[in-house]
Order: C-alpha cells, then sequence, then structure tokens
C-alpha cells in the first residue's frame, strides 16, 4: 500500500518517475525522444464572451446617442449590445435581479437599480465595463428610478412612497427628500403605496411627476418643495407618458383604460379610453379588460402622434398571445408576440423629451426573444435582428466545438445556409448600431455545431469571438409525422414523454463534411453534403436488432463501489433467440397480449423527399423493439470517411454499419468483445445458465420498471446524467462487466491493433464504461468499384488496456509527439455526374515502425486516470491519477499554438491541462462548480485553446485556456462607447424666446447640494465605492494607450469646440460690422432732413 502511494505522488509531481514507474520496458528514453514544447506559461484560464439570448430578461435601456442597448436579467446580469459583433457581458456581485437601468446618455455610463436595494454606477468606457459606485439603502425598497436626460440628479422611488435624489457623480444622497405625506393630500387617510412612476415635466424641470400605484399622480414643485396639483384616478396605475409640450400626460391603469389629463385640470380627465374593450350602446363604462402594463404617447412633426402600449387585451379575447398595440391617428394595430412582454421602448430620433419624438422603431424585449419593430413601413415589419439569439429556440440537447477548421467550410455552409432566410424584413438597417469592432489578430476558422430537441443542428460561424448562424438542417424531414383529427402530432415513441426526434449526439468530419447524427429515439442518420438540390425517392433505410446478452443479475458489490447503471440487460423472460447481423423488416404492431417485436420507433417517410442544397440523407439506421423491450439510446457514436464506416454503442453493445454498402457488418454484445472468436460465425445465441437465486426474476422485473421510467425522460437530460449515479472503480468481477459494461466511446485511426504488426492498419478503438479499450482491426478491400462489392473484413483483436473509471477520449500521436488525425476522404461533390467522382483518400502517414521501437503512442483518458501506451508493443509508458475526490466529465487531446495537451473538465469545476506524452500536469484551476446537468452535458473542449459550455438555457459561455489569447483579448473584444456629439437642443422660437413658454431650465445643483439640502441621513444607505478606485475611472480604459487616446479624444473636442467658437466669434463681428455700417449710410441719410421731411 505504501509503494501505491509513492508512486502515486511521483506520478503527480514528475514525468521521469512516471514513466519509470509504468513503463514496463526498462530503458525506454521517450523525454530524448519527444521534446514537449509547452509550459506552465503557456495557460491561463478567463472567460472571453458570451452568446445567446440573456436567460430570464427582467429590464432594458437605451441610450439613443450611442445607439446601445442594456438587458438586465432575474440573475444580476447585464447584456449590453450594439452592432452586430459588438456585445458585453457584467455581471452583479449580488446576483439580485435587475429592476430597472438607466443610461447616462452619451456619458459612456449606465445605472443598474437591484432587488435587493442597490443602486449601481457602471463605467462603459472601457472594454470590459466596471462598477465605479454601489449605493446600498437599508431602510427602504427601491421601485422606480429615474435620471432625467443630461442630469447627474438620480431619483429613487421606493415602497413607501418617498423620494430619494443621489448624486450619480459622487453617488452620495442628497438631503432633498420627498415624504410621501407630504405629496399626497393632507385629508387622505390611507397610503398611496409605492412610487411607481417619476419624471419631469419636458418644459419645466422643475416640476416632477410622481406616480403612485394606488391611482393618485403628484406633480411637485422642486423649489417651493409642494405638490402644485393631485390628479386622482380610481384604478391602480402601471405608467405615466408625457405629451411632449409638457401639457398633457398619459396614465396606463390595471383595468384597461388610458386616462389623459391637463396639467391644468386635475378634477377629471380630459380623455378616457378603454383601446381594447367593447363599447356598450346604452353608454354605460366598457367592460374592464387586462391591465395596460406600459404606454409611450411619441409625437411627430407631421401626422398623428403614436401610442405604444402592452397588455389591455379583453378577457374574452380567444387570443392568448401577449399583444403589442399601435395606435397611429385611427388606425390600431395589434402585434402578436411568440412569447411574454417583459419590456418594450421606443426609438425616437431625439434624447430631448421638450422636442417632437419622431418615433421610427419599438425594441420589443420578450421572455425568450428579442424583436423590433419598425413603424416608419406600412404594416410594422420587423427588422431582421443581426444577434444570435436563437440558440434556444429549440432547447439545445448537444453541442460540438470546432476550432481551427479547413478554411473553406465556413463559406460553403454560408452559401446554402442564405437560401433558408426568411423574407419579409425591413428594408433598413438594424437601429441598435452603437460600438466598434475589434481589431484582434487572433482569426482562425471556429464552427459551433448545436442539437437541439427539435431534431434539428444549426452550424454557427464563432470566429473571432463572434456567432452568426450558418446553416439549419432539419432531421425530423426523415420521419412521418402522425396526424390526428386532421392536424399534424408529435409521434410517441414510449422511449421519451416528448421531442422524439431530439439530437442525443453527433460527428461530424470537418475534413470530408461527413455528418453523422444520433436520436433519442434509437436512430442514425448519415448526411453527405452537397451544393446542389436533390429529390430522393426512396429513403434508404437500415433496421438493427440489438438486444443485451443474457447476464447475471445485478449483486450487491460488496465494497459498495457498484451501484447499477440506468441501463438494464434484457430479462430471461422476453429472451427470444434470433439471428443477428441481417437487418429484419419491421412487422405491424401487435394485439396487448402480444410483445412488440421488431418494430423501430419512428416511421421513415415513404414519399419522395426533397432535399435542399447542404446537408442530404445517405442512410437511415433504426434500432428495433425486441421481445417487447424498447431499444437503449445510442450513447457514443462515430464516422469514418475514409473508411466508409459508421459505429454506434449504447449498453446494449456496438454495431458497425458500412454506409457506402447499406449494409451491416457488425452487431455484437461489449461482453463478446472480450472473446478471440470470428464475430462472423452468425450462430444463434442460446440462454446461459444464471446464478441468481430463487425469486430473482421479480428482481429484474422491477430493474426493468427502473429502466424503462430512467428512459422516459425528458430528452434534455442526457445519458451523462447517469455520471452521478454511477462508481469509477476499475477492480470488477467478469461477471459484472457482462452485465453492465457499456460502449463509451470510439476512435478510428491507422494503428497497430496486434503487438505482432509491422505497419499500421486501419482499426476501430473502442472504449466502455469499465475502463477498457478494445481493438477491432478493419480490412478494407481497394477503392474503387470493389469497394462498393466486397464486403469489409472486421476482427477483434482483444484488450489494449484498462483505466479506472469509463473510458472518454482517445488519440494516437507519432514517435514525435505529434497527433495522428484519423484518415480521411477529402469532400467532393456527391451529386456530380459519375465519371467526375473519384474516391480520393488521404494516405496514411505513419511509417513502418522499426523492430524493438515503437512509431506511436495512444493517448487514453477515463474518468479517473490517464495514459500512454506505445504502440505497437503496448507498452504502458506515463501513468497519471488526474482525480480521487471527483470523475472527469470532458476531455480531450488538444492541439495549441506551442504543442499538444490533454485538457479535462472534473465534475468539481477543476479545469485541467496536462502536457503530452508525459502527462505532466501544466494547469489546475478551480474554475466552474457543476450546479446542474446542462454544465456536464455540454462542456467540450477545441483546439488553440478554446472551450464553451451552455450557461444557461439560452446562453453559451466560451472560456480560453490560452494564455496567448488572454493576452490579446482586449484587442478583440469590441468597444461600446464612441465619442459623439451630442445632438443640439430644440431651437425655441422667436415668439417663445421673447415672451416664455419655452422650456424652463433649473440649476439642481442649488436645490440638491449639500448647501441647500443638507446631508442625508447615515443610516438610510450605504455607499461602496467600485473596485477600480473612486477617482480616474471616467473615460478610462485600459492602459497608457487608453490615456493617451483619451488626451488625444480630449484634444480634438477640445480644438473643435475652440474652432466652433471663432467661427461664432467671427460671425459676430461680421454682424456687427454689418449693423454699423447700416446705421451709417442711415444716419447719412437723414441726416440734413427737417423733420417733416422724414
Amino acid at each position: 500500500m505504501k509503494k501505491f502511494n509513492i508512486r502515486k505522488v511521483l506520478d503527480g509531481l514528475t514525468a521521469s518517475s512516471s514513466s519509470g514507474t509504468a513503463s514496463p520496458q526498462p530503458g525506454t528514453n521517450q523525454n530524448d525522444v519527444i521534446q514537449e514544447t509547452l509550459q506552465s506559461e503557456h495557460f491561463q484560464l478567463c472567460k472571453t464572451v458570451r452568446h445567446g439570448f440573456p436567460y430570464q430578461p427582467s429590464s432594458m435601456a437605451f441610450d439613443p446617442v450611442q445607439k446601445i442597448l442594456a438587458i438586465g436579467t432575474q440573475s444580476g446580469a447585464v447584456r449590453l449590445f450594439g452592432r452586430a459583433g459588438v456585445e458585453c457581458y457584467c455581471q452583479h456581485d449580488s446576483g439580485a435581479a435587475v429592476i430597472q437601468l438607466q443610461f447616462l446618455v452619451n456619458e459612456g455610463a449606465l445605472v443598474s437599480a437591484l432587488a435587493d436595494d442597490s443602486v449601481h454606477l457602471w463605467n462603459l468606457r472601457q472594454k470590459q465595463p466596471a462598477i465605479l459606485h454601489t449605493l446600498k439603502f437599508n431602510r427602504e425598497r427601491i421601485t422606480f428610478c429615474h435620471l432625467p436626460f443630461q442630469s447627474k440628479w438620480l431619483y429613487i422611488g421606493t415602497e413607501k412612497g418617498n423620494i430619494h435624489i443621489v448624486n450619480v457623480e459622487s453617488f452620495t444622497l442628497s438631503g432633498y427628500v420627498i415624504m410621501w405625506n407630504k405629496a399626497i393630500e393632507l385629508s387622505s387617510k390611507s397610503h398611496p403605496g409605492p412610487v411607481v412612476h417619476i419624471s419631469d415635466n419636458p418644459m419645466d424641470e422643475g416640476k416632477i411627476l410622481i406616480g403612485f400605484e394606488c391611482g393618485t399622480v403628484v406633480l411637485w414643485d422642486l423649489k417651493c418643495k409642494k405638490a402644485d396639483y393631485r390628479y386622482n384616478h380610481d384604478e391602480a396605475i402601471h405608467s405615466v407618458a408625457w405629451h411632449h409640450e409638457g401639457k398633457q400626460f398619459t396614465c396606463s391603469h390595471s383595468d384597461g383604460t388610458l386616462t389623459t389629463w391637463n396639467v391644468r385640470v386635475p378634477a377629471k380627465p380630459t380623455i378616457t379610453i378603454t383601446p381594447h374593450g367593447k363599447q356598450p350602446k346604452d353608454g354605460k363604462k366598457p367592460e374592464p379588460c387586462k391591465p395596460i402594463l406600459k404606454v409611450e404617447y411619441k409625437t411627430t412633426r407631421v401626422g398623428d402622434a403614436f401610442v405604444v402600449m402592452s397588455g389591455g387585451l379583453s378577457y374574452d379575447t380567444g387570443c392568448r398571445r401577449s399583444c403589442l398595440t399601435v395606435m397611429h391617428g385611427k388606425s390600431t394595430a395589434v402585434l402578436e408576440m411568440d412569447y411574454p412582454i417583459v419590456d418594450f421602448l421606443t426609438l425616437c430620433e431625439t434624447p430631448y423629451p421638450n422636442d417632437f419624438q419622431e418615433p421610427y422603431a419599438v425594441v420589443v424585449l420578450l421572455e425568450k426573444d428579442l424583436v423590433v419593430i419598425d413603424l416608419e413601413q406600412i404594416g410594422y415589419p420587423i427588422f431582421e435582428n443581426p444577434y444570435p439569439l436563437s440558440i434556444h429556440e429549440s432547447p439545445v440537447t448537444c453541442v460540438e466545438y470546432f476550432a481551427d477548421c479547413p478554411p473553406e467550410l465556413i463559406p460553403a455552409l454560408y452559401s446554402v445556409g442564405s437560401r433558408q432566410k426568411r423574407q419579409g424584413y425591413s428594408k433598413k438597417e438594424w437601429p441598435i448600431s452603437g460600438g466598434n469592432w475589434g481589431q484582434g489578430t487572433l482569426s482562425y476558422p471556429e464552427i459551433i455545431v448545436t442539437g437541439h430537441a427539435d431534431g434539428s443542428i444549426k452550424f454557427w460561424d464563432a470566429s473571432a469571438i463572434m456567432l452568426q448562424v450558418l446553416y439549419k438542417l432539419k432531421t425530423a424531414k426523415v420521419f412521418e409525422k402522425a396526424l390526428k383529427g386532421g392536424k399534424e402530432e408529435k409521434p410517441s415513441t414510449e422511449i421519451v414523454d416528448e421531442d422524439p426526434f431530439a439530437i442525443q449526439t453527433l460527428s461530424w468530419c470537418a475534413e470530408s463534411r461527413m455528418l453523422c447524427v444520433a436520436g433519442v429515439s434509437a436512430h442514425v442518420i448519415i448526411y453527405r453534403f452537397s451544393k446542389q438540390e436533390m429529390t430522393t425517392e426512396v429513403v434508404q433505410l437500415l433496421e438493427v436488432r440489438m438486444q443485451g446478452e443474457l447476464n447475471d443479475v445485478d449483486s450487491p458489490d460488496p465494497a459498495g463501489d457498484h451501484p447499477p447503471t440506468p441501463s438494464t440487460p434484457v430479462p430471461p423472460s422476453s429472451f427470444s433467440p434470433t439471428q443477428e447481423g441481417e437487418p429484419s423488416e419491421a412487422q405491424p404492431f401487435t394485439s396487448d397480449d402480444r410483445p412488440r417485436d421488431n418494430v423501430p420507433c419512428l416511421k421513415v417517410r415513404s414519399a419522395p423527399l426533397k432535399q435542399s442544397p447542404g446537408y442530404q440523407v445517405e442512410l437511415v439506421i433504426q434500432l428495433v423493439w425486441v421481445s417487447g423491450e424498447p431499444p437503449q439510446q445510442i450513447t457514443s457514436l462515430a464516422v469514418s470517411s475514409s473508411d466508409g464506416l459508421v459505429v454506434f454503442g449504447n449498453s446494449s453493445g456496438l454495431a458497425v454499419v458500412d454506409y457506402l454498402q447499406k449494409s451491416l457488418l457488425l452487431n455484437m454484445s461489449t461482453s463478446e468483445l472480450y472473446s478471440p472468436s470470428d464475430p462472423y460465425q452468425r450462430q444463434p445465441r442460446s440462454p446461459r445458465k444464471t446464478r441468481q437465486p430463487s425469486g430473482a426474476l421479480s428482481d429484474n422485473s422491477d430493474g426493468n420498471n427502473v429502466s424503462e421510467e430512467k428512459s422516459n425522460k425528458s430528452p434534455t437530460s442526457d445519458a451523462k446524467d447517469s455520471l452521478f449515479s454511477r462508481s469509477r472503480s476499475s477492480s470488477v468481477t467478469s461477471i459484472e462487466r457482462e452485465s453492465r459494461e457499456a460502449i463509451s466511446s470510439f476512435h478510428f485511426s491507422e494503428s497497430f491493433p496486434r503487438k505482432t504488426d509491422s505497419s499500421p492498419s486501419p482499426s476501430l478503438w473502442l472504449g466502455t464504461t469499465q475502463g477498457t479499450v478494445l481493438v477491432l482491426s478493419l480490412s478494407l478491400p481497394p477503392t474503387g468499384d470493389q469497394r462498393l462489392q466486397q464486403p469489409v473484413g472486421v476482427s477483434s483483436c482483444g484488450t489494449l488496456v484498462r483505466l479506472k473509471g469509463g473510458i472518454l477520449t482517445m488519440a494516437f500521436l507519432d514517435s514525435l509527439g505529434a497527433v495522428l488525425h484519423p484518415s480521411y476522404e477529402p469532400w467532393s461533390e456527391p451529386n456530380a455526374p459519375d465519371e467526375e467522382k473519384t474516391r480520393r483518400r488521404r494516405p496514411a502517414s505513419p511509417p513502418p515502425t522499426q523492430e524493438g521501437q515503437d512509431s506511436q503512442y495512444a493517448v487514453v483518458c477515463s474518468e479517473k486516470q490517464a495514459k500512454v501506451v506505445g504502440l505497437p508493443s503496448q507498452s504502458c509508458f506515463f501513468k497519471h491519477n488526474i482525480t480521487e475526490s471527483s470523475f472527469v466529465l470532458r476531455a480531450d487531446v488538444v492541439q495549441m499554438a506551442a504543442g499538444l495537451c490533454l485538457a479535462c473538465f472534473c465534475a468539481n469545476g477543476h479545469i485541467m491541462t496536462l502536457s503530452l506524452p508525459s502527462l505532466r500536469p501544466l494547469l489546475d484551476v478551480n474554475y466552474l462548480p457543476l450546479t446542474d446537468m446542462r454544465i456536464a452535458r455540454t462542456f467540450c473542449f477545441s483546439n488553440l485553446g478554446q472551450a464553451l459550455y451552455l450557461t444557461s438555457p439560452t446562453e453559451i459561455q466560451r472560456i480560453t485556456y490560452s494564455q496567448e489569447t488572454c493576452d490579446n483579448l482586449q484587442e478583440m473584444m469590441g468597444e461600446l462607447f464612441t465619442p459623439l456629439e451630442t445632438p443640439e437642443a430644440p431651437n425655441r422660437g422667436f415668439f417663445k424666446g421673447l415672451f416664455g413658454g419655452g422650456a424652463q431650465s433649473l440649476d439642481r445643483e442649488d436645490l440638491f447640494g449639500e448647501t441647500a439640502a443638507g446631508k442625508a441621513s447615515r443610516s438610510l444607505a450605504q455607499h461602496i465605492p467600485g473596485p477600480q478606485g473612486m477617482e480616474g475611472m471616467k473615460g478610462a480604459a485600459s492602459g497608457v494607450v487608453g490615456d493617451l487616446a483619451r488626451a488625444r479624444i480630449a484634444l480634438d473636442e477640445r480644438g473643435q469646440k475652440l474652432g466652433e467658437l471663432e467661427d461664432r466669434t467671427a460671425a459676430m463681428m461680421a454682424s456687427a460690422d454689418s449693423f454699423s455700417k447700416h446705421a451709417h449710410d442711415m444716419m447719412l441719410k437723414y441726416k440734413d432732413k427737417k423733420w417733416y421731411q422724414l
């Protein structure tokens, strides 16, 4: 036992000790042959960018000058959007919901109010926004915030009905407070409720409008510190909107009515309407409707004003969807939304509230989408959204990440995907167009592939930390859809409760563009990529009957380390001997008293299938029911374009299919692979004697019920759910291996399947859930016509190596330590004429091995260990115990810029990298505690130090573990803030300037400053400076370059203003000279004339 501990410690410390203790061949010196170039300084872990729709949005704000949109969420996140490719993610540490956002317009700053009664000031003038100040209220709950345009004083309304004022520069409270009991009438005996609205009069900054939940609205005079008018209504208020001239305002109420009030007539509203209420003929009140949650009133210079509102529909309306109503003059448009409305904003030409607003678009934030409506075109079309917000269009069930893929692949996918775009969008450009793109130098082709619950697969261009959908494939088109009552209905597969077409796993060869997809209904679809449209008269179908071997019943393990896996073998009672190998014809459904047999879960389409350019079906493989038992879901899958083979496995065993000949080559259980017998002996299986005690049959039945119950899960739950409930010990008996072992991974390779091989040959390497690596040797006919006519030979070569825990990944290195990629057939147009088709196979690169030397190294990683094995000698040179207390969820051999490494993600949140081939630890960071199975199901590594996972049902988080990428991240990220001139204020006009009546300004400093208002109570709120410090963050960018750029911008602005001042002075001087000249001429004209001559 002591010897094992010493070896374990040495394995973790040095590569040489690992080599010395793990290698059975003394005298080998791999370190002299393979020079490892990767060091610890090549690695650093950091988040790069977050894509997708903000999960559970709660609030929204827009900067009309910078044209930046901010969205807050219920988890305390803030997502900022500019032009396509300009996105940013921020997170409040508390995680409290963001209840309101307010931009400091054209200042590069944002105020956020949270549900934990804290207010934060964000600096947006740097690429990664940071909090400058925080104000935490202690005694009052925040309900509403308002920051007037070009003001530094923020109004904060509370649940008690009071209003406090905050200086956003210093983030300190003013001593000026509007108390609720002074705002409402003294005769009122009831509390008015929380503040639901605050806004200043567009024409008089000294007057603010305060809306209370009970229905009372107060016009407050800031200078006189008293209420000018009070407007009372019976129904609760949800929102208030000013008319731009400051003489009227409109309120939305809980009974679906809109009331318009004249500022100077508080007795009753001048207009009361119920936009969606039925008007009774007898003059009575219309029937109440649903609450109007928000209303906005926007004026235009020419034509009628726009009134935009959400909610307010009649209770008996058949439409259950949320709607946005746009009223313009006499027309009323009701726009149905796919999801409930969270908030909306009307985008206007001017940021000044006292000018004609000229609305041009409405941004609608839905629970799961973002919609922008064009108000200037007939029919109110929507803008085409440039952001990757449709990741969750159907729930994501699997993700794969391919960095540094062939450069011609993205244009090819884009060319076929561009034909799938919807029509009818607005012809105008996307209105949220702020910010600038990054200037990163690290750019290489990256593709993300997502599988979804509806059977669709999306290909995304992920190059240069951007994300854009390239192409969408719908796998459900291959199958028939059940019709019930003339309506389409999803078929019931009896394996899953819903989503029978959901993608379980996929295998994609980027070089040959072959795609292989496995679904939850135990089906596999093989696709070829073609740029030409074609019609398939009959979809090629291959049905496979996979059944588990008759095994001993699971017995309790003495050590308690082996709880049963979710997959339970077929019980003896349901066993029926059948011939293996040949596909069986599907038979009609039997009556209830006979078990279902040889029937697939889904019915393949019988009508001709029109296939658009892109991925086209080559072959459909379906597993069938076996004696009343549904087929087990497919857990592992691999495709080899050079061999023309597809292999897939589950808890019953594995099957190898030749998709060129459309034939089944091998179909056997995992336990049979341990036997060196020829797999082509297609003898019927016979039940073997079991060692189970009497009464075990009923136990087996119970086990089957558990299996059926566990398999009836939503497809968003992956087969990896069993990772938490299953053990990872390698000490198992042969009986347990036979009863529980399933296939967990595959790898096609040109390698040495046997110790006696002198040259590499095609082979298939497979790993099991119990840590065994088995090898199959492949004998392929010559290319050309012979490949399509002669059979492919498959023979088992036995076990290569055993590890603790299930096998996750395998890879092969050459004698110099470079990775050996699986051979592939270069892509060619499959629908080209026959004379143009030439099947080319990439030649294998490894040279023949010399006597006594290994020319390849197999890298094998399991849930607990990693080993490097020399081939063909099959000697273990290096071994590393990755984790003892946890287990590895995902592992991949990845190519970094400076060399190869093995990257691992553990269930305890650690991300680790190991050098190859010595398995020397290079990085170990406790990054992400595993909080849900979504992360385990979707986490994946890729080349050049990239990785990603689904951080929420709607968002993909990309991270990097490359030091080079971290160093260049600031350059790659876009800029949110751009120095822009604020538009000029509206001209008041001659008569308004002469007689008054224009906008009245207010020196708020005189009212709210410490000199006039005094200090606020210290116990009311606590000021917390941001982590970046109180000073120096105004306009901050990173480093000296940011300071220089900021100084240059300031000089430019100052020079521009000086130039404008000089021009203005010159114009005034010219005007004065002209006036002097005219006055002198007038004097000379009337100089010598008498008074009566005038």
